[in-house]
């Protein structure tokens, strides 16, 4: 592939080099490291002039000087001439930040919109195009004045809950939250089984008052699939609130295994057969501490996503594909 380059972020180096192997690449060179008052220094240690320029760099792990490393690299690799630079972002970060909520009872919310303002950070430091998977809410979409290319992983759990769950014909796909419902209903239509929700009220951010079920998982494997975990409070009490119902396993699907705070002894205390996710976010650390947590490579579909990219084709294949 001429005229192409893949850069790396600090967030998931692991990602990147599988990235690069898959499309037969060497990862650019590129030094990150950070001078003793914090501040980030990036320097590309080959010429990008005229190149199709990918830099990959995951919303995980230290997320502000992630993201502020990210910018930093996209300037360095614009203001160094390259052709077209795109940011392969697998987990968006701030994506939750993405409305005004509801009017609390004192008048208007004050809560910024920060996704808006991590769009409006990409553009301004020069990216041209956005690559990123399972977006908390599609309408970022609609925050940049760039193209954005959001990925889905679900065919990939498609191939999974064939490949590894029995029953499968005999389940229920579970969404955690109403927000989730779509999501769901899609994979259940392709797997045509049956879909269920819980209706959560929540009190505060990150924590869960009560729980409603709607829906039918008696004597069924019940698949709880989500765009993310964090905390992990709302799945775990998801999957207690199925046990109580009747289901005879829970496992749960996530893309984005955040994985902060609680989630882990949650996650081990809680009555789940697996908990999957996709490798958006590095998981080796957790998967010691936790061995329910299963992964699913997702990194040919962000390869397959850069290479019809690069070549001028279309994207949308991977909606409903999973590349060989």
């Amino acid at each position: 592939m001429p005229n192409i380059k893949i850069f790396s972020g600090s967030s998931h180096q692991d990602l990147s080099q599988k990235i690069a192997d898959r499309l037969g690449l060497e990862l650019g060179k590129v030094v990150t490291k950070k001078f003793s008052n914090q501040e980030t220094c990036v320097e590309i240690g080959e010429s990008v002039r005229g190149e199709d320029v990918y830099i990959v760099q995951s919303g995980c792990g230290e997320i502000n000087d992630n993201l502020m490393e990210l910018l930093i690299m996209i300037n360095a690799c614009k203001i160094a001439s390259a052709s077209r630079v795109t940011a392969v972002i697998p987990c968006f970060p701030y994506a939750r930040q993405d409305k005004k909520d509801k009017v609390r009872l004192l008048g208007r919310s004050r809560a910024p919109i920060s996704a808006k303002l991590v769009a409006n950070m990409l553009s301004v430091a020069g990216a041209d195009h956005i690559i990123t998977m399972d977006l908390h809410a599609s309408q970022i979409q609609g925050f940049f004045d760039i193209p954005v290319d959001n990925l889905y992983a679900e065919p990939a759990v498609l191939k999974w809950i064939k490949e590894n769950i029995p029953e499968w014909k005999n389940c229920t796909i579970v969404s955690p939250d109403a927000g989730g419902a779509k999501r769901v209903t899609s994979i259940a239509d392709r797997l045509n089984v049956d879909f269920a929700l819980i209706h959560k009220e929540r009190k505060k951010a990150n924590e869960v008052d009560r729980m409603v079920l709607v829906g039918d998982v008696k004597d069924r494997v019940a698949i709880l699939v989500d765009d993310m975990a964090d905390t992990c409070g709302t799945i775990c009490h998801a999957a207690d609130k199925l046990v109580s119902a009747g289901a005879t396993k829970v496992y749960a699907i996530l893309t984005h295994g955040i994985f902060s705070g609680p989630a882990i002894s949650r996650i081990n205390n809680a009555c789940f057969e697996a908990v999957v996710v996709t490798n958006t976010i590095p998981q080796e650390d957790k998967m010691k501490h936790c061995p329910k947590i299963q992964v699913i490579d997702i990194s040919m579909i962000l390869a397959e996503a850069i290479r019809r990219t690069h070549n001028g084709e279309s994207v949308s294949y991977l909606f409903s594909h999973v590349p060989l």
